[in-house]
This record gives structure tokens, sequence and C-alpha cells, in this order.
């Protein structure tokens, strides 16, 4: 399958890397550190939300700021050793034009730089938890990327491994491609599902990106 695209917009985690073991090893470790109960933490969505959303269903609001700062240490520190790049992400990202993407993740900017440069991924636009005021699955996060980018949000296509995100997406008005890393694919809407990025190709085509898929 052949798609024709302005920009392409990558969420980070589960997409172009994985650090889950990381994340779930410094979020239980700050659950045990904030007295918040098991069976409290188990029922929280972690993957592919921002970290302040989290926090804000396990703590009162004036523990918020604090208990932000803290996963963020305890994640950046986690941060060596805890993070792989996952099949096909670098041979991709190398192939597209450096004003054709961007990274859209709900880490915060400081935690999503350390993990791409811990596997060697340097990114032309990112937009992050500190730029937005709403999260995945709200649309804002992929316009005001496409709107970095300087592209109309109907022609980008957004690379999403999660359900919030891919809603994202598609309230933003783009193409959606899902990658079934953290899924199982029945649970991910989207116009296409691949197994991960080593499924996608791309070249430069005037005006963007032609992307095809294997599956």
């Amino acid at each position: 399958m052949k798609i024709q695209a302005e920009a392409l917009l990558f969420d980070n985690d589960g997409t172009l890397i994985s650090s889950m073991e990381s994340v779930f090893r410094c979020w239980r470790r700050w659950a045990e550190e904030y007295g918040i109960a098991a069976e409290d933490f188990e029922r929280v969505e972690l993957h592919g939300r921002p970290a302040v959303e989290i926090i804000a269903e396990l703590l009162p609001a004036e523990q918020i700021p604090g208990a932000l700062k803290r996963i963020e240490q305890l994640e950046v520190e986690d941060v060596p050793g805890g993070v792989v790049v996952l099949a096909g992400t670098k041979e991709l990202l190398t192939s597209l034009p450096m004003d054709r993407w961007a990274v859209v993740t709900s880490a915060t900017r400081p935690l999503a730089e350390a993990r791409l440069h811990e596997v060697g991924i340097d990114f032309p636009v990112m937009i992050a938890a500190d730029d937005i005021t709403r999260g995945k699955p709200h649309p804002e996060p992929f316009l005001l990327a496409a709107e970095k980018l300087g592209v109309d949000p109907a022609r980008c296509v957004v690379f999403e491994d999660a359900p919030a995100g891919l809603e994202s997406g598609r309230a933003a008005g783009m193409k959606t491609v899902a990658l079934a890393t953290t899924h199982d694919p029945a649970e991910l809407v989207a116009d296409l599902v691949v197994r991960d990025l080593s499924a996608v190709s791309a070249q430069a085509i005037e005006g963007g990106v032609e992307i095809t898929t294997e599956d």
C-alpha cells in the first residue's frame, strides 16, 4: 500500500523506541514513595498519557507539582540502559527529509529528549507534554506539530501504537498508521495497521513523502 503525505508525525515510546520496562519500574517506585495502594495504581493506564494526567488520578491537586518533578527525575535517571530502539525506526527516519517529520510525545521534553539521545536519534521537531494544554486523545498535540512544520493537518500521517494516540490523530483530521507493538491489532482503529516500522519504507517526492507498507 502507498500513501502520499506532506509530513509524518511519530509517537515516541512504543513507536520509535521502547522504554516500557523502565516506565513500569519507575512508576512502581514512585507509587511506593507516595503511599499509593497497589490496587489503585494497577487500575491506572500508564502508556501514551501525560504524567500529569496519571498523577491527577492518584493524588490530590496540591501534591501534583512535586509528584510530577519526582517521576520525571526517576525516569530521566533510569534512561541509561532503559531504552531500546524498535525495529525499522532508524532506517525509516534516515530516509526522510528532516523538514518532513516530527516526534509527538506525551512525555516531558527533558525525558523524551534523553530517551531519543540514548539510542542516537536526532529529531527536527518535537511536541512534548510541556508544549500543550490538552494531551492525547485530544487533537492538540498533532495539530501543533503540523503547525510547526507548516503543513496542512489533512496532509499528515500519524504513526502510533496506543489507542489514545490514534484517536488524537483521527480527531486532528490526519491519516493514521497503527503499530502493533504494544496492543493487539484488534484494539487499534486506524487507516492501516502494521507490525512495526520495519514494515514501512519512505522516499521523498515533490512536495512531501511517499510511504510504502508491506502489511
